[in-house]
């Protein structure tokens, strides 16, 4: 129960958010796909973009 006149904190997500989660859904299968096929480069900086930058991002804008 929240004090009188204050509201509960909420998750709000707007376009940006899905936006920014989307774009490391793509980032990350594209770097998965191109790990498998043995790309040593390009794969690791797009995980790295997918999970350190766009998924943060995605959750706290």
């Amino acid at each position: 129960m929240s004090p009188k006149g204050v509201s509960p904190a909420r998750l709000q997500f707007r376009l940006i958010n899905g936006l920014l989660l989307g774009g490391a859904l793509i980032a990350l299968s594209i770097g998965y796909l191109l790990l498998a096929g043995g790309s040593t480069t390009v794969a690791p900086a797009l995980l790295v973009l997918g999970y350190c930058v766009l998924f943060p991002l995605g959750l706290a804008l």
